[in-house]
């Protein structure tokens, strides 16, 4: 195990970077979409399906990479995951129909969301070694890099085909993978929960484990959690997995509907539409870059009760609002809201339960990210768009009273 700062240290910069390259990819092949719709010929409904595949790989193999994690270890599973997403990605391109399509997204989902259980998992480990609720800066960097990868995709989009950027999102997520991967497979993970002993070890690990997630006004989670898995412990699971549903669902409704809620609602340019999910995506970004200073402050249980009501107020304004730049505002106080949720809903999934609590909240957490977008168009057909976005707001309320009950669950 790391047993030096520097140990640490390098092992929070390579899990960064892990996480910072997958929203890197991630990104890239998003922007792509549009081009390989008409170089497949898909229509609407057929590159709906197809994009199902990215969907389906992920939930199909998140449950099982959280076995393999426990088998094998958290950092080579997270190797592997990122070889397989640099070489799946270049595929897109390549494909000539909308069954092909899906079927190469297939295997890009798969390695998509078998990283995102294999680096949560690691970050968990390291989260309880240092002893500090530093769980939201990975996902800051997750968002950074999503927002770089964008940003650099609609900068090449007129110059560069898809398969000449995707082939060198590859080569890129190749090259960082090289660079890193040594860092992770010479260094074991600082706390594995679900290969550590019984006994003395025990008690060393749960100073750490109480101290990187609670604050004052949360009770120290029961040390035998993490190698019990009591039925009471996988209930507390599922649970920390619907705030992260909760929570991924307001991310998968804004990146969908957002942009048209202000062009068709409230009339803006197709420009400031688009500008309205970069305002929620930069406030995410800062919420979580500042993650760690307000967990330390609060603890976790008060993170989630402000978070989850500062997010429904946020989202009400931004879907109710009659004004552009108060329907932005709104955006952003729901970005700043939502930021911290799923990061903490994760952490605690793995502190109780290791890989397979990682899994679980993640497979959870993609869940929601899946139904917001369909969920939001139903109630915009029957109701209205503005109404069908405050079920955002509803479910934030959802996981800041959920946070609150489970506080005292954890207690018990």
């Amino acid at each position: 195990m790391p047993g030096h700062g520097n140990d640490l240290t390098r092992l929070r910069i390579a899990l960064t970077t892990f996480f910072a390259l997958d929203g890197f990819v991630f990104a890239g092949w998003v922007v792509r979409i549009p081009a390989i719709k008409e170089q497949t010929g898909a229509s609407p409904s057929t590159l709906g399906l197809a994009l199902l595949g990215v969907s389906a790989g992920a939930v199909i193999t998140m449950m099982f990479t959280g076995r393999l994690c426990s088998r094998y270890g958290s950092h080579p599973v997270t190797v592997v995951c990122a070889v397989l997403l640099s070489l799946s990605v270049t595929l897109p391109p390549l494909t000539h129909s909308a069954a092909t399509l899906g079927a190469v997204l297939l295997l890009f989902g798969a390695a998509y969301g078998s990283i995102n259980v294999a680096f949560n998992s690691a970050a968990v480990d390291l989260v309880a070694a240092l002893g500090r609720p530093v769980m939201p800066t990975f996902h800051a960097a997750f968002s950074l890099g999503g927002m770089i990868g964008a940003g650099l995709g609609g900068l090449v989009a007129g110059s560069l085909s898809p398969t000449h950027h995707l082939l060198g999102l590859g080569i890129i997520g190749l090259l960082v993978t090289a660079l890193t991967a040594p860092t992770l497979l010479r260094l074991e993970p600082p706390r594995s929960p679900e290969h550590a002993t019984a006994g003395p070890e025990r008690s060393t690990t749960a100073g750490p484990e109480r101290s990187a997630t609670a604050g004052p006004d949360d009770p120290a989670p029961a040390k035998a959690a993490p190698h019990r898995l009591t039925p009471r412990t996988r209930r507390l699971v599922v649970v920390f997995g619907l705030i992260a549903l909760c929570t991924a669902y307001g991310e998968g409704a804004l990146a969908d509907w957002g942009a048209l809620h202000l062009r068709q609602d409230l009339g803006s340019s197709a420009g400031v539409a688009a500008a309205g999910y970069s305002c929620f995506a930069l406030a995410m970004t800062v919420g979580r870059l500042t993650g760690t200073t307000l967990l330390e402050r609060l603890g976790r249980t008060r993170t989630v009760v402000l978070g989850g009501g500062v997010a429904a107020a946020g989202m009400l304004l931004g879907a109710l609002a009659p004004a552009l730049w108060a329907a932005l505002l709104g955006y952003s106080v729901a970005g700043l809201g939502l930021a911290n949720l799923f990061p903490v809903a994760v952490e605690r999934a793995g502190a109780l339960a290791g890989p397979s609590g990682v899994a679980t909240a993640s497979t959870l957490g993609y869940g929601g990210m899946l139904l917001g977008p369909p969920a939001i168009g139903f109630m915009a057909d029957w109701f209205s768009l503005p109404a069908a976005l405050t079920s955002v707001a509803v479910l934030a309320a959802v996981a800041a009273a959920i946070g609150f009950a489970t506080r005292r669950a954890t207690a018990g």
